[in-house]
This record gives structure tokens, C-alpha cells and sequence, in this order.
């Protein structure tokens, strides 16, 4: 998933950049939020021995897509993703992380023919609750954050942050990776313009819609969420999900605990890729 075999999806604003390997159904991962394709290193081989076509799409301003996009957010990334399925020709099973996983919520909802699963890891399919005051001092919080001068070892200080319990071997390489995304011209901005624009509230009013069947990982230690538990428990209720709190976990099951993970996805994927596929 290095830069020297990307591709790029013509959108309208912009290029998206997606690599794809293997042969089989197609399998579709998105990053979350100040993230990389590369998140997904654990899971690819895996997913392209066992017989499936596995693409990863960088987000908008993110990665080696184009710093030029203007509107960002949840509905603007899944529609990317819709848009990428129908390049590549699906339909796929969509992988997401944290707001990649609320765009591909809201892909399923928007086109159900196109998604045939999904699998979730440490997924926003809602906002918090949230006084105006508060709302309001987080978006000043992310434009101080988000500042030319210290944004980008801003975010990967609170990349690392978010890896509580075990930790990827590759961690460190990792957020130096990011870091040095980040300080390419345009991608901070990018990052900032995503940050403030998100708003889950548009995925969780869709998820009466979502009939994809799910698999969602949540880290036990995630501190994304004030209750993991909690959260996967009104996951589980509101979707047709097979929800796992995952031990010792953050907010990146995949690249923290690729075992755990694996033993349920590749069983996951021959159920709901391959059946599919064949049909079609």
C-alpha cells in the first residue's frame, strides 16, 4: 500500500487515491479522521490470500488525495466510497475506521445494492451529547490544534493517544508517517476543514436504513467513547451488527489487535464477499 502503485478517483473537487491488490470480491477499507491507507497493513495480506480484491481509499486532503476538496464530512467521504465501489466494479463489503466507519454507514443506507457487509472498527455512528457552549469550544480548540506552526506534531501526539493498551509494532513509524503527510502543503487544512465540518448526527438519522449485515470491533480502552461498553451495546441494538469489545483495545482494533480481529473477519468475508459474488 506504498505510494508507487496508487491510483486516483476523479471527483469532482478532486483526485481520491486508492490502492487495489488481489483477485476475488472486492473488499473496500476507509481510514478514519488524520489518518493513512497504510492503517490497514495488519489485515491486507491476509484478506488478499484468502482470495478477496482489497482496495484502501485515503480521505479527502488526506494521504495522496487531493488538497483541493472544499466539502468534507461523513456523506462526502461515503459518496466517495460509493463512487470508488462502482470504479472498481463491486458490489463490496466495506471496512471503516472511526469516521470512515460513519461514512460507510451512511453508504449503506444511501445505496444498499452496492454494500453487501460492513465491519466496523471503533465506529461514530452518532454524536455525543453536547451543550452550543461546548460545541463551540471544540471547534475553537480544533483551529488552535490545527495551527501551521505545531498541527501536525499537534496530531500525532494525539494519534498516540488514541492507541491505548496494545500497540502495533509499527506505531512510531507510523505516526511519523502521518506527521510528515500533514506537513506537505494544504493537508493540515484539510484535516482542520474535515474536523470542524463533521457532524455524525447525518449517519445516525440513517440508521433505520443500514440492512447490510456488520461486524464492529470496539477497543475496551477506547477513549473516543465515555462508555465502550455502552456503545456497543446500542450498536448491537440499532444495527444488525455482531458487536466485539476487543481486550487491552483503543480506537484501532485492526492495527492493535489484527488477531482478534482476523479470526472474525475472514469468516465474515467468506460468508458475505464471496456468496455474493458469486451470484452476481
Amino acid at each position: 500500500m506504498t505510494n508507487s502503485n496508487v491510483r486516483f478517483l476523479s471527483r469532482s473537487q478532486g483526485r481520491i487515491a486508492y490502492t487495489v491488490e488481489g483477485d476475488g470480491p472486492l473488499v473496500v477499507a476507509i481510514p478514519g479522521m488524520g489518518d493513512l491507507r497504510s492503517v490497514y497493513r495488519e489485515l491486507a495480506t491476509s484478506v488478499i490470500d484468502a482470495g478477496f480484491r482489497f482496495a484502501v481509499m485515503d480521505l479527502r486532503g488526506h494521504g495522496a488525495s487531493d488538497t483541493s476538496f472544499t466539502d468534507h464530512g461523513d456523506a462526502e467521504t461515503g459518496e466517495d466510497l460509493l463512487a470508488l465501489i462502482g470504479e472498481l466494479g463491486g458490489p463490496a463489503v466495506v471496512l471503516g475506521n472511526s469516521m470512515g466507519a460513519a461514512a460507510a454507514a451512511w453508504a449503506a443506507a444511501e445505496r444498499p445494492a452496492a454494500i453487501t457487509a460492513l465491519v466496523l472498527f471503533g465506529p461514530f455512528l452518532r454524536d455525543a451529547p453536547k451543550s452550543a457552549f461546548a460545541a463551540a469550544l471544540t471547534r475553537l480548540q480544533f483551529r488552535v490544534a490545527f495551527a501551521p506552526w505545531w498541527g501536525a506534531a499537534f496530531w500525532s501526539a494525539f494519534y498516540a493517544s488514541l492507541n491505548k493498551g496494545t500497540q502495533a509494532p509499527w506505531l512510531a513509524e507510523h505516526r511519523r508517517d502521518i506527521r510528515a503527510n500533514l506537513s506537505e502543503p494544504g493537508r493540515l487544512r484539510s484535516l482542520r476543514d474535515l474536523a470542524l465540518a463533521l457532524d455524525h448526527s447525518v449517519v445516525e438519522r440513517r440508521l433505520g436504513d443500514v440492512t447490510a449485515p456488520a461486524l464492529v470491533f470496539i477497543g475496551d480502552q477506547d477513549p473516543d467513547y465515555r462508555d465502550p461498553r455502552a456503545e456497543a451495546d446500542w450498536i448491537a441494538a440499532t444495527i444488525d451488527a455482531d458487536v466485539h469489545v476487543v481486550p487491552d483495545t483503543g480506537h484501532y482494533p485492526q492495527a492493535q489487535r489484527p488477531d482478534v480481529v482476523l479470526a472474525e473477519l475472514l469468516p465474515f468475508l467468506e460468508r458475505h464477499a464471496a456468496s455474493r459474488h458469486q451470484r452476481g
